[in-house]
């Protein structure tokens, strides 16, 4: 039974307007010589690859707006840096991660040949062939290599899917499952909420019932950010978010702790930015849950672009074809997932 009431629209066009204008405000920070001298490198590159891959599903849904210009510019610029390929390479604990990232939302019409030298190196590297990957980074692999038009060996979306986490996950207690483990997947799959996830009506049900049992337990923990990841993840299963009891809270809760200026003040109830916070430390707080906030409510009020059942646009030369648009995201990333936690 739909639970969706009069107000929860208009919520929504509420916060995507307040939280993507604070990042088209506020993200040039992540490249000015302020945020270069403030912020540890790790956090403002993964901070700038989310903001790539906002700007592509920005596109998709606001594709005429200023402050999607604005944003856009702010990744063209970090990324014409001679030094930014190498920047992504000093945590070897997400290098390659990050590497494949960047070239799958790299601009189609890149003023270097970057992205397409990191592409070759990974190919040499044998990071676009399975070998020992865990599923959910199998699939990630699958996902941004798709996107990038590489050359790659990876298993199909039958066959990640079916080793997946939320494939797997019906019995298992709530409080056990890793929740950006389980959006991610279904995010992959979809490309975000841009074609079906191409699951058969069994596969879809069981998933959206476990994303659903999580939103509830996000809800009942004040996670945010995590809550708004679980109402994207439900849309991108088919339902509507807004006519879910959890997916309706979700979009109520976040309503309700959006500050004045637009923006999330952190990931979660216990991780708020402080009244007393620096601008600093209120960037740091802010950034990851308004930008999940910005995304999920962009892509949940634009509408669905294909009916649920529809054959799933899936194939490498789809997938190529839709992120040819790049970081400009006109119309046609977890980020990795430790990127977004």
């Amino acid at each position: 039974m739909s639970t969706r009431s009069v107000g929860l629209d208009e919520a929504v066009a509420s916060l995507s307007m307040g939280t993507r204008h604070w990042i088209a405000r506020r993200a040039g920070y992540l490249d000015s010589p302020a945020g270069h001298a403030e912020l540890p490198v790790t956090p403002r590159v993964k901070a700038l690859l989310q903001l790539a891959l906002l700007c592509r599903y920005w596109g998709a849904s606001a594709p005429a707006e200023t402050a999607l210009r604005e944003a856009t510019s702010i990744v063209e610029q970090a990324w014409q840096r001679p030094d930014f390929p190498h920047l992504l390479t000093l945590d070897g604990r997400y290098a390659r991660q990050f590497e494949l990232m960047y070239a799958a939302l790299a601009s189609a019409g890149s003023v270097t040949d970057a992205p397409r030298a990191v592409l070759a190196r990974l190919k040499d590297d044998g990071y676009l062939a399975p070998r020992s990957k865990a599923p959910y980074l199998h699939l990630e692999a699958r996902f941004y290599a798709d996107l990038a038009g590489a050359d790659h060996a990876f298993a199909s979306y039958d066959e990640l899917y079916a080793a997946s986490l939320p494939a797997r996950a019906g019995t298992l207690p709530v409080a056990d499952l890793d929740a950006c483990v389980v959006t991610h997947t279904v995010f992959y799959l979809s490309d975000f909420g841009l074609r079906d996830p191409g699951l058969t009506d069994e596969a879809r049900e069981q998933a959206l019932q476990v994303v659903e049992r999580l939103t509830h337990h996000c809800l009942g923990l004040g996670e945010w950010d995590l809550v708004g990841k679980l109402v994207l993840a439900q849309y991108c299963l088919g339902a509507d978010p807004l006519g879910t009891p959890s997916g309706a809270a979700g979009i109520r809760m976040l309503a309700e702790v959006q500050a004045p200026d637009g923006a999330i003040p952190g990931k979660s109830v216990v991780r708020r930015a402080p009244a007393d916070a620096t601008p600093v430390q209120y960037f740091r707080k802010s950034y990851q849950a308004t930008l999940v906030t910005a995304l999920t409510t962009l892509v949940i009020g634009r509408g669905r672009p294909v009916a649920v059942g529809a054959p799933p646009g899936r194939s490498t030369a789809g997938a190529a074809g839709a992120g040819a648009t790049g970081t400009a995201g006109t119309a046609g990333t977890t980020a990795v997932q430790e990127a977004t936690r």
